[in-house]
């Protein structure tokens, strides 16, 4: 997948289809979760409640753009990278495709957050060096 570093399959699955017989706008921000839990993974021992010291993430905003239906049992490939890094957060981008062609794109603006005190809080250290070393100059 052009653009991604990153990618994971993905089968579309009897919950993620709406009564409208192709897959629930909802279903496609659980898709994107799954590619950014297999991101973090991927990074080193890093989790949405867990990227180092005492500090998880949380989602204040997403936005999806819909290019395409999908349906139930079709092959999908998930593609996630970040494309900005900020000081105490980062945005990641995501890409859906079917067979080549795009179905979905969408972001999500992510914070730093020390779930211990409820508030946000800087990047780790060792979070920002392991993204900044998988994503390469493009950060």
């Amino acid at each position: 997948m052009e653009g991604f570093r990153f990618t994971i399959p993905y089968k579309v699955r009897v919950v993620d289809v709406n009564y409208g017989g192709h897959v629930a706008n909802s279903a496609v921000l659980n898709f994107f979760q799954d590619a950014r839990i297999a991101y973090l993974a991927n990074l080193g021992p890093y989790g949405e409640i867990d990227i180092g010291e005492g500090c998880g993430i949380i989602l204040p905003e997403a936005q999806v753009k819909y290019l395409a239906e999908m349906f139930l049992g079709e092959e999908l490939e998930i593609g996630v990278r970040v494309d900005e890094l900020r000081n105490s957060s980062f945005v990641m981008r995501y890409r859906i495709e079917r067979q080549g062609r795009a179905t979905a794109e969408g972001t999500t603006a992510l914070v730093a957050f020390d779930y211990q005190k409820r508030r946000p809080r800087r990047l780790p250290a060792g979070f920002r060096g392991a993204l900044q070393k998988f994503e390469g100059a493009s950060l």
